[in-house]
């Protein structure tokens, strides 16, 4: 008989898990019922342009902040908060579209928010684990909180086409509002032993507390090299992968087969973070650079003008290593970074890391156009490839320690029976 994962039996980390399902459902249909709804709105490409990218500035322009406030202050409260503005801003999103009163100035504005709001949950996300489980199920909370992040990016989507075809793009939006809604709720019943950040927290300015988190994420060299790392991933592959991906993939073997490969990488996203929950190692964090390696498979595939099995294979690799890359990195983070300071590099981690993605896709049509999409792809792969190995070559990320799940008790052996007398 099946039974629940010991972590989801603890009342906080089930609520807390509850929470992130419903949030992380709405947020996987929200891109596909949005592009819809202002293509349909408009029926202008360079609209839909335009919310994307105010969604994002925002949201790298306020990491830094969000991190700081997290540390500062709690981090529930700061969750239910940003959890709430985003039903508010979403929800008027789905007003406009379900009146019939779309603009493109109000809806902006709108995303704008949604992305400041963003800024202030990825850090406090990060910092709010290691207060609902002890250290050495990290990994494990990890694993099942990457579970549910990837399954939800294979069912979101397809769920989003459904509603839109069926109930229009509108409704669509309104159900992401309410799972902000549903989120909040979860968040709002969580309770911990102690709110460590906010006791330990004594009153300073807010470009303190920034100018503070740049000094812990120096300081920790396994970090910033990994962040460096990450950076650079990023820097070759997104738009590579965004941009090229389907363009090649459609060259080789035909338009259907990238809906395929997408569907392979989501795959062996969700086959990976299963795996994740059980498997014990001594370094987790080398194992993640390791495989982080497998995420230029496909780049290289494509460069190299491999078919259909071979693509599908290569992106079925990426996805197992990327989601073991995930785990690892999350919780190293959460075991070796002080708790006070956590959400602070993170969002040093994070901010550095995304910004590289849109100088890499607004690099990739001028290289291609040079060089041949071909030898682009290829050059990206090896790139990325040698990013992700390169923190290998540091001490202190090969060699830092983890927790790792806790063993079971072994069961004490039966006592012999006594010899009758």
């Amino acid at each position: 008989m099946y039974s629940l994962p010991p972590l989801l039996k603890q009342p906080r980390f089930r609520t807390f898990y509850a929470g992130r399902l419903v949030s992380l459902l709405g947020s996987s249909m929200a891109p596909v019922a949005l592009a819809f709804a202002v293509l349909d709105a408009s029926g202008s490409t360079q609209d839909l342009g335009v919310v994307l990218a105010v969604h994002m500035l925002p949201l790298l322009a306020l990491l830094l902040v969000g991190g700081a406030v997290a540390d500062r202050s709690s981090r529930r409260n700061v969750l239910v908060a940003a959890h709430l503005g985003s039903a508010l801003t979403q929800g008027a999103v789905a007003a406009l579209l379900l009146t019939g009163h779309y603009s493109l100035m109000p809806v902006a504005v709108l995303e704008f928010l949604n992305g400041a709001l963003a800024a202030f949950t990825t850090p406090a996300l990060r910092g709010v684990v290691p207060q609902l489980v002890d250290k050495a199920r990290l990994q494990q909370a990890n694993a099942l909180l990457g579970t549910a992040r990837n399954a939800t990016k294979i069912l979101g989507p397809s769920l989003a086409g459904v509603l839109v075809s069926v109930v229009g793009s509108g409704p669509a939006i309104a159900v992401d509002a309410f799972s902000y809604l549903l989120a909040a709720g979860f968040l709002a019943r969580l309770t911990f032993t102690q709110d460590t950040n906010a006791a330990s927290y004594r009153p300073t300015t807010l470009l303190t507390d920034i100018r503070y988190g740049w000094t812990e994420f120096r300081a920790i060299r396994w970090v910033w090299v990994g962040t460096l790392s990450f950076c650079l991933m990023n820097l070759a592959q997104t738009g590579t992968w965004q941009i090229l991906g389907p363009q090649l993939t459609r060259q080789i073997s035909g338009q259907a087969t990238w809906g395929f490969v997408l569907s392979a990488r989501g795959i062996g996203l969700l086959m990976s973070s299963l795996l994740m929950y059980r498997l014990v190692v001594r370094h987790l964090l080398r194992l993640g650079q390791l495989t982080n390696a497998l995420a230029a498979l496909p780049l290289l595939a494509l460069g190299a003008h491999l078919h259909a099995p071979w693509l599908l294979a290569a992106a079925f690799a990426a996805g197992l290593g990327s989601a073991v890359t995930a785990v690892a990195w999350d919780t190293s983070l959460q075991e070796h970074v002080p708790p006070h300071a956590l959400s602070r590099v993170a969002s040093y981690d994070d901010l550095l890391s995304y910004v590289a993605i849109p100088v890499g896709q607004l690099s990739v049509g001028p290289l291609a156009q040079t060089y041949g999409a071909f030898h682009v792809a290829t050059g990206a792969g090896i790139l990325s490839a040698a990013a992700a190995v390169l923190p290998l070559a540091t001490r202190s990320v090969r060699r830092l320690p983890h927790a790792g799940p806790p063993r079971p008790e072994p069961t004490p052996p039966a006592p012999d029976p006594s010899p009758a007398a």
